[in-house]
């Protein structure tokens, strides 16, 4: 499988933002209004759900829905309230070592995925992560410092709330801090659960379970991968292996004083990097975000590629997933 990545730039005019809309909206249209029209919220519940839980972001919402067109359709979606249902995979975990450092591996379907990564100053400070839903983040690192990353916590329930991906970009957009992180996503709803753990430049971590029929549980764990505390993972499991990544990685945490390289090398191999991409699961990049240098290194087993977030440089490659070859070490 080949994947060709795009490190876009969005210079404020929101030329690259349109073309990349252009591009993948045919596509998210067809997921969005897969169970009908009626099936998702009215421009009116999006609007209010958007003014009452991130009122910052508003401003920037109705600049994209003016870039998208317009329309009804795309200005729903672009709120991200209440989207249908997705699950992915992935693993994430904050390296011990003296220099924050958060590692994760990205396992999603490459049919739904962006393959972009876009830097943009959309409120009052500069953003580079990795393109979700055209306006939000899987993961990403602000001016500031702060890094933040996602995983899918491995439950099937869905309710009112918002995408994830929005209130990484949220987060990022208007915070500087883990305190201030972890205050943000404990109060914005989520429509399904996800794991999000943050690091900032001075270390501090933290790691929010998410899910719209609990309240929001803010950690101190080092690790996240598709479970939740306090619910079963039996289910999904099977499919993720959840249980063995996550014990895998307190097992390097806690008995191995790996240096920084040594430590996202084990994301480029087994167990933590995933060959399921017939079952739209396979690892599509590991990503090691420094939040000290604002540097975001994206990594496969034969290639990486450094971003920076004060010193951006526009670009492409074009990566091939080998199914069973793997660097040594």
């Amino acid at each position: 499988m080949h994947l060709t990545f795009h490190a876009l730039a969005d210079d404020g005019s929101g030329a690259v933002w349109q073309g990349l809309f252009r591009r993948l909206w045919p596509a998210y249209r067809r997921w969005y209004l897969r169970d009908g029209h009626l099936a998702r919220p009215s421009y009116l519940e999006c609007r209010r759900a958007l003014e009452l839980h991130m009122p910052e972001f508003v401003p920037r919402w109705k600049r994209l829905c003016e870039l998208a067109g317009g329309g009804d359709v795309e200005s729903r979606f672009l709120s991200l309230w209440c989207p249908p249902a997705y699950d992915s995979a992935c693993s994430q975990a904050v390296w011990p070592g003296a220099e924050p450092l958060l590692v994760r591996n990205y396992d999603y379907s490459s049919k739904y995925f962006d393959a972009v990564a876009l830097h943009s100053r959309w409120g009052g400070q500069q953003v580079l992560g990795t393109s979700d839903c055209l306006v939000g983040l899987v993961d990403g690192i602000n001016e500031s410092g702060l890094a933040l990353s996602l995983t899918f916590g491995g439950r099937s329930v869905v309710g009112q709330g918002f995408g994830v991906p929005i209130v990484l970009r949220y987060v990022l957009e208007t915070c500087t801090t883990v305190a201030q992180a972890s205050e943000a996503l404990a109060r914005i709803p989520t429509h399904m659960a996800y794991n999000v753990t943050a690091l900032d430049s001075d270390g501090r971590r933290a790691t929010a379970y998410l899910a719209p029929d609990t309240p929001a549980r803010i950690t101190s764990v080092p690790v996240a991968t598709n479970h939740q505390p306090g619910f079963s993972a039996a289910g999904d499991a099977y499919r993720s292996a959840t249980i063995e990544r996550e014990r895998y990685l307190l097992g390097r945490l806690m008995l191995h004083e790996d240096p920084p390289e040594r430590f996202i090398g084990a994301f480029l191999k087994p167990p933590l990097f995933s060959l399921a991409y017939e079952q739209q699961r396979g690892t599509l990049y590991t990503a090691a975000l420094w939040p000290r240098r604002r540097e975001f290194s994206y990594r496969w087993p034969h290639a990486e590629w450094t971003l920076n977030v004060e010193d951006f440089v526009p670009g492409s490659r074009r990566i091939a997933h080998r199914a069973t070859s793997f660097p040594p070490g």
